[in-house]
């Protein structure tokens, strides 16, 4: 399977499956995996692999969703900045119209607050050349995958001399949430399919803390179906075999080290902070800020009045980030809260669990229930 259609190729989906089968019947107990990450979350929803799995193999979503993790009073601090008249938010789509706790940055900008929503950091980059004489902030959320994107405009920026562009961190690591849910112990979590964007950064290497710390087995996969089955597979015979691992199943994009060039460009700008995550609370060492070197590109240390943080009421938006609820388990899932008029976070983003379920998985649950 060295070409990319031998991993959508349905014969062998089926084959993966039969073999998947087999495996699972040495198990002595059922068991729950997880995936943490958005692009998972989609591609296993689309292909609708919840149903070819044996019923002994449970697959849950996690916190991989960097908008649905990113907590309200980011957000209220973003339309907070984006109120004052020499400013012009930056930001990509997603987080448009994710719930504040006074309405959106959508909201805001049809009251007359510029917002801008764009591709890349390289792109609010040139809006701020454009616009000498208003700060343009980008909002810098993401897990590692995009954090060296954002780097690389803060260099730009600094090689350019463009004094008027600055970031609201708001980026995350993935390696924290992992311990935090292994520690947790809300749901028992049997091994977890790990990221592919992030490992090509962060390296498969980064995870061996589960393998040595917690004796859970975990896997790097890509995103077609044959990827995602194959981690499976992997995480049921880890079990069967009581030889947890970290096994890189994406080696023909990801490596052991990662990619060193897009490290040191991190470390150079960035460092680890306390941060918050919707669902996971505060959790430390798990964000990533400025380091004072950098502090004039912070917009963080803008003063602006920020209001006591509310999440939308009734949306269980941070259990199901957590893997603790399923979407059809939250009263406003299909209820008022949809793709057209969301409710929560994880609704609003194309990478969402809710999203993923609505879409393609919403006839399952309804059957089910």
């Amino acid at each position: 399977m060295n070409t990319p259609d031998a991993f959508s190729d349905r014969a062998t989906v089926a084959a993966l499956v039969d073999r998947l089968g087999e495996l699972a019947g040495r198990l002595d107990r059922a068991v729950t995996f997880m995936e943490v990450c958005g692009t998972h979350t989609h591609a296993i929803a689309a292909a609708g692999l919840r149903r070819l799995l044996p019923r002994s193999v449970h697959l849950i979503s996690g916190p991989g969703c960097p908008v649905c993790v990113t907590p309200v009073d980011y957000l209220d601090r973003a339309e907070a900045l984006a109120a004052l008249p020499d400013i012009i938010i930056a930001t990509f789509g997603d987080l448009m119209r994710v719930p504040s706790s006074r309405g959106s940055l959508e909201q805001a900008r049809a009251q007359g607050c510029d917002i801008r929503v764009v591709y890349s950091p390289r792109d609010a980059l040139a809006i701020a050349r454009e616009q000498q004489t208003k700060r343009v902030v980008f909002l810098a959320v993401g897990f590692e995958t995009t954090v060296p994107t954002v780097a690389a405009a803060l260099a730009e920026a600094e090689s350019e001399g463009i004094r008027n562009f600055q970031i609201l961190p708001g980026s995350k690591l993935i390696e924290p949430p992992l311990r935090a849910l292994v520690a947790d112990g809300a749901v028992q979590v049997d091994g977890f399919l790990l990221p592919g964007h992030v490992s090509v950064v962060i390296g498969s290497g980064a995870y061996e803390f589960l393998r040595t710390e917690f004796g859970v087995p975990a896997a790097v996969v890509g995103f077609t179906p044959a990827d995602i089955l194959l981690g499976i597979q992997e995480l049921v015979r880890q079990r069967v075999e009581c030889a947890p691992r970290v096994a890189n199943l994406y080696a023909r994009v990801v490596r052991a080290e990662g990619n060193r060039h897009a490290q040191a460009l991190i470390a150079h700008f960035f460092e680890p902070v306390d941060t918050r995550w919707r669902g996971l609370g505060d959790i430390p060492g798990s964000g990533l800020g400025l380091r004072a070197a950098w502090a004039h590109r912070d917009a963080s240390r803008i003063v602006v009045e920020v209001p006591q943080p509310l999440e939308p009421r009734g949306c269980r938006c941070g259990e199901v980030l957590k893997g603790v609820v399923e979407p059809p388990q939250c009263p406003l899932f299909d209820h008022g809260c949809t793709p057209d008029t969301p409710v929560g976070a994880c609704m609003v983003s194309s990478e969402g669990t809710c999203a993923a379920w609505y879409r393609h998985e919403r006839v399952r649950a309804g059957a089910a229930a």
